[in-house]
């Protein structure tokens, strides 16, 4: 018999309803039940990774300590959790074919037909066994992209069935999440589009044992007794999704609507402990009732779709609430940023955060707004790019290298002072072959991230192609723009600082990934207290 319990969250009727969300707050509370709890994300898609999407497309991309580039989900399961994710916990159907692929041209089916059924669907339920196998897990939580009825989605609703057959009702159940909307018309709720949901999901062999429903207003007891009848699940197997302020409060509602204690039930596993909220709930307390306001503006190029800087953006809420302030975002982008509106534009702010990216576009602006913060001393942090747009502004208006460019944005410059990697020159795919995952940094004594991090060796995750040029290392360290991070084994620049500015670093690797609710990052958390230092003396 299985050990290891599987949850499966299907959704309906429409995208974008926060099965992840639901995902990461029920791993929550049996995590604070004393439950091993891991969740991976199934994506219909047939990128291989989300690595070549545009952040318009699809938000940011999320990169793990092994390398993985993930769906942004991952970031939520980490932030909720405080646990690591890996490749593992991120399957899109790109992968899938891919490896079905490679095994029928080593011979493995030896001749036979490869098909959806069995080929495909084997390897996806391998693909969600994966993690329970370990041993390191009594729960593992499966979130499949997409909608019941998508075409693409198939498979993976195939092999759900498969699964749930296969270990027993007790080892494995379906949380289906779909919309109950509100016609303002009528003035009421309606359900027959969860109905509908259920019953194609069901067309496709998998009952439904859990309903969450999304709504705009609460479901009345008639409402939860109608959908109970309708879509055959028990009466406290329908749990209300209401809209919240923030998404940190959706695990205390899940709790009250007794979402972990129902699972546990249809898991016949024992309900175990109250849960231990007590952490996260401070959190959420300094978090709603901040002492203070910083105003940051967030220059950057994809501005438009918030999802594009996702991991920033709950870092602040992390950092805020550990600050006792709150962070109030100024959305900048950098196309439209120069000399001549610099301070109209970023005149009002406590502390400017230029965002990461790739491609030439609106470099200028990010440009102009280094320059900016460095010369009225606000507090600047760069990230990535925006790390590398520091080292350029420094380079053209400190040390005088007018043509001063990285070679992304000006292949031909004659001062390249980012440049691309010796082992990147030869590459030509696109997909998982930038400088990825976790990296040691040597620290500098008597640095900013020296007093932040208080420890010699830190390790960060990266995402990036271009490098600082160490050929100007020294000029640049002579007018005064310091190396205070570098890494041990390919003594490539992680970080700069400028000791005469009061608080001003750039890094190469993107911190935000490893800010979570239990442990803000403490850069950000520092960066944070730097504005608000900045807010109360200007």
């Amino acid at each position: 018999m299985s050990t290891t319990k599987y949850i499966f969250v299907t959704g309906g009727v429409s995208s974008s309803l926060g099965k992840g969300i639901i995902a990461a707050s029920l791993a929550k509370l049996l995590q604070a039940r004393g439950y091993r709890v891991t969740i991976q994300k199934l994506d219909p898609y047939i990128n291989v990774d989300p690595g070549t999407l545009n952040p318009y497309e699809h938000g940011e991309c999320y990169v793990t300590d092994d390398g993985a580039e993930t769906d942004l989900d991952l970031g939520h399961y980490e932030r909720f959790l405080n646990v690591n994710t890996s490749q593992a916990n991120n399957v899109t159907t790109g992968r899938i074919y891919q490896s079905v692929i490679e095994k029928e041209r080593r011979g493995e089916f030896l001749g036979k037909t490869v098909q959806v059924v069995p080929h495909i669907t084997n390897e996806i339920k391998e693909r969600i066994q994966h993690l329970g196998n370990t041993g390191e897990y009594d729960i593992v939580i499966t979130e499949i992209g997409g909608t019941v009825g998508d075409i693409e989605s198939l498979p993976y609703i195939e092999s759900v069935r498969q699964l749930r057959w296969e270990l027993g009702d007790d080892n494995a159940l379906v949380i289906h999440l779909t919309l109950v909307p509100y016609l303002s018309a009528a003035g009421e709720l309606k359900t027959k589009p969860t109905q509908h949901s259920v019953k194609t999901l069901m067309e496709s062999g998998i009952k439904a044992d859990i309903l969450v429903c999304r709504t705009e207003h609460d479901l009345s007891d008639d409402l939860r007794r109608k959908l109970a009848l309708f879509c055959n699940v028990k009466r406290e197997a329908v749990i209300q999704s209401i809209d919240a302020s923030t998404i940190y409060d959706v695990p205390n509602m899940m709790l009250e609507e007794g979402l972990d204690t129902v699972t546990l039930q249809k898991l016949g596993m024992e309900n175990k402990n109250e849960p231990d909220l007590t952490r996260w709930n401070q959190f959420l307390k300094r978090h709603k009732n901040p002492k203070g306001t910083v105003k940051i503006g967030l220059i950057g190029k994809y501005v438009e779709l918030q999802d594009s800087y996702k991991s920033i953006l709950e870092s602040f809420i992390h950092a805020g609430a550990e600050n006792e302030v709150s962070v109030e975002v100024k959305y900048i982008h950098s196309e439209y940023i120069n000399k001549n509106n610099a301070a109209e534009k970023l005149g009002d702010l406590d502390a400017v955060l230029v965002a990461p990216g790739f491609g030439e576009r609106g470099i200028e602006g990010k440009v102009e707004a280094v320059q900016y913060a460095r010369e009225n001393k606000l507090p600047f942090l760069g990230i990535c790019l925006g790390m590398q747009m520091a080292v350029i502004e420094y380079s053209r208006n400190v040390l005088g290298i007018a043509d001063a460019n990285s070679s992304e944005m000006d292949p031909q410059t004659a001062n390249p002072v980012i440049n691309l990697m010796e082992d990147q020159k030869n590459i030509t795919d696109m997909g998982g072959t930038m400088r990825l995952g976790s990296w040691k940094c040597e620290v500098k004594p008597n640095s900013i991230i020296a007093r932040v991090y208080n420890q010699q060796t830190i390790e960060e995750r990266h995402r990036h192609r271009y490098e600082y040029n160490n050929k100007y290392k020294e000029q640049l360290e002579k007018a005064g723009m310091v190396a205070t991070g570098i890494n041990p084994d390919t003594q490539l620049v992680e970080v700069v600082e400028v000791p005469e500015h009061p608080w001003f670093v750039g890094v190469q690797y993107h911190p935000e990934y490893k800010s979570t609710v239990a442990s803000p990052h403490p850069l950000f958390v520092d960066f944070v207290r730097a504005a608000h230092e900045h807010a109360v003396t200007k």
